[in-house]
């Protein structure tokens, strides 16, 4: 197939760009490598692709450029069978600041993706969307028809974004699906994120920061169980309309999240507490039932594995990524 990933340079559009090549097919990437954290990390994406195409049979092809290019979006839309909508204004923090980034990216950028599509023979349109929608938790776990109060403008926009995509696929039969990530880790993840800070200062000898008391409870997605379940919608319909939670299906509290990492580095280090920044959610915890009915959707690593498998990548990556870490 042909696909464009937008946001394709970042943490999740990256690794889809990478398998997606891997696995044969023809992948155009769409970013416009934005600052907000370095971009050495993204840089190493686009390279890796690269070397996957030079290896197998899928092309790589990466385009320097803005969703909130309409001409370039329906340029490129128009070259593919399927988009892969990632490109966002990414950080809770980040929109409690300037709010207007994110409503600019995340809800006119994708308004763009959306329209190009509607006006070509595209398959699918596959919208990366977020937990944040929903903000103050009625009940636990989330499922898709809890009430969604997002406590953040990053939420609002998402929720935003998500339900123009559902209103394109009532109104004008365009093929879209919406997954909700809940809190996604791993190899080339964003370096400001509590799990790879966490990481980070142990293997240096200090001790882990835990923003607030460390009560709050996430459902941290370990990146290979997102990359599957994108892989199983270039393969069929069933899911188009959709909005679907990917979760762990299972949660933890941050402190214990640090405990577990520092105890897995170095368990003499202690912990540091710091104010809990405005806008961050208190709780998150994924119902996958409906994704599970749809697409066979099932979380394959646990919050413990992941632990261990991130620290491994981190320790053999250590050269490039820890100063990039430590500078961001």
């Amino acid at each position: 197939m042909n696909i464009l990933v937008t946001g394709g340079a970042g943490f999740i559009g990256g690794n889809l760009a990478e398998v997606f090549v891997a696995d044969g097919h023809d992948v155009i990437t769409l970013d416009n490598l934005d600052p907000y954290y370095d971009i050495g990390i993204k840089e190493h994406s686009i390279d890796i692709a690269r070397e996957r195409a030079d290896e197998g049979e899928g092309s790589y092809e990466f385009i320097d450029g803005d969703v909130r290019n309409q001409d370039l979006v329906t340029e490129l839309v128009s070259q593919v069978d399927v988009v892969y909508h990632q490109a966002a204004q990414a950080g809770v923090r980040t929109s409690v600041d300037n709010p207007r980034k994110p409503n600019d990216i995340n809800i006119d950028g994708t308004l763009n993706v959306l329209d190009a599509a509607r006006d070509s023979e595209i398959s699918r349109v596959v919208l990366a969307s977020s937990s944040s929608v929903y903000g103050k938790p009625e009940y636990l776990p989330y499922d898709e028809d809890h009430p969604k109060t997002p406590v953040s403008p990053y939420g609002v926009s998402k929720l935003a974004a998500e339900q123009y995509a559902r209103v394109y696929h009532e109104i004008y039969g365009l093929p879209t699906v919406s997954l909700r990530y809940f809190t996604v880790y791993g190899p080339r993840m964003r370096p400001n994120m509590a799990f790879s800070n966490f990481v980070s200062r142990c293997l240096n000898g200090k001790p882990p920061v835990i923003y607030g008391d460390g009560t709050q409870t996430r459902d941290f997605t370990y990146i290979d169980d997102v990359v599957d379940v994108n892989r199983t919608l270039l393969d069929t319909d069933i899911a188009d309309g959709e909005i679907l939670n990917v979760g762990s299906s299972d949660n933890i509290d941050i402190r214990t999240l640090a405990e577990v990492v520092r105890d897995e580095i170095d368990p003499s280090l202690g912990l540091e507490f710091a104010d809990q920044p405005t806008g961050d959610a208190q709780h998150t915890h994924a119902d996958v039932s409906k994704a599970t009915e749809f697409l066979g959707y099932e979380p394959s690593t646990t919050i413990r594995e992941g632990v261990s498998q991130f620290i491994d990548w981190y320790k053999a990556n250590r050269n490039w990524y820890e100063a990039l870490v430590l500078n961001s």
